[in-house]
């Protein structure tokens, strides 16, 4: 196995369209795989930040992690999707950190259409988890291609060789190791960069160099230490048994370059960076009806992925997160909204790190830009430069798994429970529904958790007290029907059943699975449908 030279099929260029400067991308992982400590030693091997967890603002030096709610402090994990933008190398670096939560997977899904790679971080002692199969599963529906971080090599864990396999048997990728570790744990003597083609000691400083790694083999220096002589001749049978680091093969998404590291003891997080660099595609062409939008365009497309309310407390603000999908957007331009054929004038962009933000003066394709808004813009919304007629796909809502009654503490907030509700479902951290017979608030979720955050913003940002009580109702879907007196008659007849999404659509609330079939059984022609597409 030999490592290619990044771009060595790519003419130089002098100049290059700005666009292809960008590199957005997600992190993914399952809880506690050290996601959120890799993000702050990014930043901080690109210099973006002086230390992990702070950064230099004007006035003064502030803390910066990405965790800002405060259940997130609290619980000491991810519950939210934060942006950092930074620039290293000429280059300018999106990173969105996911939610690692499994019950927050509708945000993490919303997350990935807005990027262009992804980095999987894998515990070593743990190998692949549920939840990192379940993000895998997502980034293959979109073809983003994964570099995989294999973390936490300075303490006990599975053997190198076997989390390689492990990768390829159940992600069924290809597999071609870009940093390889000399030992772990108490064991740990440093790492081989094969693509910088050098040895370096667990503090980073070099200890050899080379042009070919069987050179490493007959160095008596390295074998003398029989923990590293193992390690050089796992590494060569990975090199005589695994393919060789293909770019395309790599974009497509069926190659992950794989990198062991330590991202608290910032091992490897250096190359991972050049990697991304070298290696992570430029905007790619957005999914969208009619055509797919191709980023040289140069008329400015974007979609909102996300919507986040009092991110600033002070300022009670309300962002939508967009993706630039093509053209070059100026402060002060005005863009469509598709939904809604009006027209939003954009003085206020604002770039973000983290829970800082910076107003953002031009951006290009790639890029991720904050609105505010009141209101005007939902997750999923087109907007567009002119009187294009474009919009975007593959932002889907997806059927909850737990239902519940909201429960009002006090009555006479129930004005004030509505426009939270109604806030918070634009927001996507919850989905709202209303029934069609009685005034009951339902909401839906796909884990635990979520609801405890909905009952805490709800009393925090809106003064609200609310609880959640069981009903009789398993599981939601949208019915739909191309016969529209066939689909009125339905809902007539199934009253009781029915209630209205956010967006005034149908949702049939079934008792049970077996319920649920026996309506499919009863009205052939009505689709109930688990997914539905965001407005």
């Amino acid at each position: 196995m030999t490592v290619t030279e990044p771009h060595a099929d790519r003419p130089l260029r002098t100049k290059r369209p700005p666009h292809e400067t960008r590199r957005t991308f997600a992190i993914i992982s399952h809880p506690d795989a050290g996601k959120t400590t890799l993000t702050e030693k990014l930043l901080a091997s690109s210099g973006a930040i002086q230390q992990a967890g702070m950064v230099r603002g004007r006035a003064n030096t502030r803390a910066t992690r990405s965790d800002w709610m405060e259940i997130e402090q609290q619980r000491g994990i991810s519950i939210t999707s934060s942006v950092m933008t930074f620039e290293h190398d000429g280059l300018t670096f999106n990173l969105l950190d996911t939610p690692g939560h499994s019950d927050f997977s509708e945000d993490t899904y919303r997350t990935l259409t807005a990027v262009d790679a992804a980095v999987m971080v894998i515990d070593v002692a743990k190998g692949i988890e549920s939840q990192t199969l379940k993000l895998f599963e997502v980034c293959r529906l979109r073809d983003i291609p994964i570099i995989t971080f294999a973390n936490k090599v300075d303490r006990e864990g599975k053997d190198p060789l076997e989390i390689l396999d492990e990768i390829a048997d159940t992600l069924a990728l290809d597999v071609t190791p870009i940093v390889w570790p000399l030992g772990q744990g108490v064991d740990f003597k440093g790492t081989v960069d094969l693509v910088g083609g050098r040895v370096l000691h667990p503090d980073g400083t070099e200890w050899r160099r080379f042009s070919d790694p069987e050179e490493l083999l007959s160095d008596a220096e390295l074998n003398a230490d029989p923990v590293v002589a193992t390690s050089l001749e796992n590494l060569e049978l990975v090199r005589d048994g695994l393919p060789a680091f293909d770019l395309e093969t790599y974009r497509a998404g069926h190659l992950t370059p794989v990198i062991f590291g330590s991202a608290l003891k910032t091992i490897s997080v250096a190359e991972l960076l050049r990697a991304l660099g070298q290696w992570a595609p430029d905007p790619r062409p957005q999914p969208a009806e009619p055509a797919p939008i191709d980023p040289a365009d140069p008329k400015v497309t974007g979609f909102v992925f996300k919507v986040q309310a009092n991110m600033d407390a002070n300022h009670r603000d309300r962002i939508a997160f967009v993706r630039l999908a093509s053209g070059t957007f100026r402060r002060g331009m005005k863009l469509r909204n598709v939904r809604s054929g009006k027209e939003l004038a954009v003085s206020n962009p604002m770039f973000f790190f983290g829970h800082d933000r910076e107003l953002a003066e031009e951006a290009v394709a790639g890029d991720i830009v904050g609105i505010p808004n009141h209101g005007t813009l939902s997750v999923g919304d087109t907007l567009v430069e002119g009187t294009q007629i474009i919009k975007v796909t593959g932002i889907p809502n997806f059927a909850p798994e737990i239902i519940r009654r909201v429960r009002l503490t006090d009555p006479i907030k129930a004005k004030q429970l509505g426009k939270a509700l109604s806030d918070l479902a634009e927001e996507g951290v919850a989905q709202v529904f209303r029934r069609m017979i009685g005034a009951d608030w339902i909401v839906g979720v796909v884990g635990q958790l979520q609801l405890e955050v909905l009952q805490a913003r709800i009393a925090k940002e809106y003064n609200t007290p609310i609880s959640f009580e069981s009903i009789n109702f398993e599981l939601a879907r949208w019915v739909a029907c191309d016969d529209k007196l066939e689909l009125k008659r339905f809902v007539d007849a199934s009253k009781m059943e029915m209630a209205e999404d956010k967006d005034g659509d149908p949702v049939y609330l079934a008792q049970s699975s077996w319920w649920l079939g026996r309506a499919e059984r009863d009205w052939p022609k009505i689709k109930f449908l688990s997914t539905k597409e965001r407005a």
